[in-house]
């Protein structure tokens, strides 16, 4: 089962890091894209969510606001 896991994230935030090492070590490919320096991206991000902050974690077309592990697991079928 491939999921489509994208991670808007910036330079220097804590959660944001902390979940692209949970995709990391659970061996979950996953996009990284850094809204301090893509402002296209930060635009569609806040169009899609109504948020400004990070990390926004997008699996499958479902957003995530914040490194919320449960909710990850649950999405991505993992114990």
């Amino acid at each position: 089962m491939i999921m489509n896991v994208k991670v808007y994230s910036t330079n220097f935030c804590p959660y944001c890091k902390m979940a692209k090492e949970f995709f990391k070590e659970n061996n979950i490919p996953f996009e990284d894209i850094n809204v301090q320096e893509n402002q296209e991206a930060a635009k569609q991000m806040i169009e899609k969510t109504g948020q400004s902050g990070v990390p926004v974690i997008e699996i499958d077309g479902e957003m995530i606001i914040g490194f919320n592990v449960e909710q990850i697991k649950t999405l991505l079928e993992i114990e």
